[in-house]
């Protein structure tokens, strides 16, 4: 049987992505998906489920999700945490980076992101229909997710149940952390519309995240980056990806996201590498970012060295009993019976006459 999710209160800033929906950039469609991928692998792995299974990515506040059908474990990545109401009444509060299990009554009510976005996964993931082979949400064309919408009141969000023994969760040793320091980037692929004296500009200066920003991209403020005069700031379009960072005429640089356009026709400074590209998540407006410039072969060596962190912290998950259950296999490992004494036995050795047994 299929678990239900039911929506009692949506939050704000909450939506289902997955791995995202490659292979359609040519006729238009952004690639989507989770703004921070390895947080959202985080929670699925904690779950047994797949890196890329549709999760829910949190960025404001957390919603409240009641169990309507079904066993269902959830799980919780990122700087957030909740609390569990059992359908009699009692409460728990649930830290990040572990699992807990929902029978039918239960609810879960997730609070507020500390840093940029969070994650909830559930069993099996969530089982909305996709739509060119993805669940991401992406609200500018109405596709995936719930209608192509953030959640809402009242949704009902189909997912898996639990398998095996429901009452054995699991946590991570530790959160997975993002390494600190600057964004690095590839410079390119219109660096030659900046000047020397503008390229250290923008390597060397300090920039702030405004408020003109959301999942298709970021605007900064810092040290104006002024073009060429032959180059101009503006181009032929042509493709851009996440992590592309565009410089209009105003010089102000804005960093593209999750949702970016597939098109874009302002100069192209830098890409940001696939490994960095999860913390931009994780900025929210106000933040300071630095920039670092690294090779194409510097880029693959941090994307494959951020895979061999996750897979480390991934080996390192573990079961636990949580708060009240009773462990039996571990009563049945110390072998209670076998370790039982005949106390009647026990005392006459000893010598020993209870008062309503000695002779009168």
């Amino acid at each position: 049987m299929s678990g239900i999710l039911e929506v009692v209160e949506a939050g704000v800033g909450n939506a289902i992505q997955d791995a995202g929906r490659p292979g359609y950039r040519s006729i238009g469609v952004p690639l989507s998906g989770a703004a921070d991928p390895v947080l959202l692998a985080c929670a699925n792995r904690l779950l047994g489920n797949a890196p890329g299974e549709a999760g829910l990515e949190m960025s404001l506040v957390g919603p409240r999700l009641q169990a309507a059908a079904g066993t269902v474990r959830v799980a919780l990545a990122g700087t957030v945490t909740a609390r569990l109401v059992r359908s009699n009444g009692t409460m728990r509060d649930i830290a990040p980076w572990q699992t807990v299990t929902l029978f039918p009554g239960d609810a879960i009510a997730v609070g507020a992101p500390g840093e940029g976005v969070a994650y909830l996964a559930v069993s099996g993931g969530f089982r909305v229909p996709a739509q060119l082979g993805s669940r991401a949400t992406y609200p500018r064309a109405r596709l995936g997710g719930v209608a192509g919408r953030a959640l809402a009141r009242g949704d009902r969000l189909p997912c898996g149940t639990v398998s095996g023994d429901p009452w054995l969760e699991y946590r991570a040793e530790a959160p997975f952390a993002h390494p600190a320091g600057p964004i690095r980037v590839v410079l390119g692929p219109q660096d030659d519309h900046f000047d020397a004296a503008a390229l250290d500009t923008f390597l060397d200066g300090d920039y702030t995240v405004t408020r003109e920003a959301d999942r298709m991209g970021m605007r900064l403020d810092g040290p104006r980056l002024a073009h060429r005069p032959d180059k101009g700031a503006d181009i032929v379009s042509d493709g851009v990806v996440p992590g592309a960072i565009q410089v209009p005429a105003d010089g102000r640089p804005i960093v593209l996201l999750a949702d970016a356009q597939t098109v874009g026709g302002y100069a192209k400074i830098a890409t940001v590498i696939r490994a960095d590209l999860p913390r931009l998540a994780h900025c929210a407006p106000g933040a300071t970012l630095r920039f670092a410039p690294v090779t194409i072969e510097e880029g693959r060596a941090a994307w494959r060295a951020q895979a061999e962190t996750f897979a480390a912290w991934y080996a390192r998950i573990a079961s636990f009993r949580p708060p009240g259950v009773i462990d039996e296999a571990a009563l049945y490992a110390n072998n209670l019976v076998s370790g039982m004494i005949d106390a009647n036995a026990f005392r006459r050795a000893a010598g020993i006459d209870l008062p309503w047994e000695r002779p009168r």
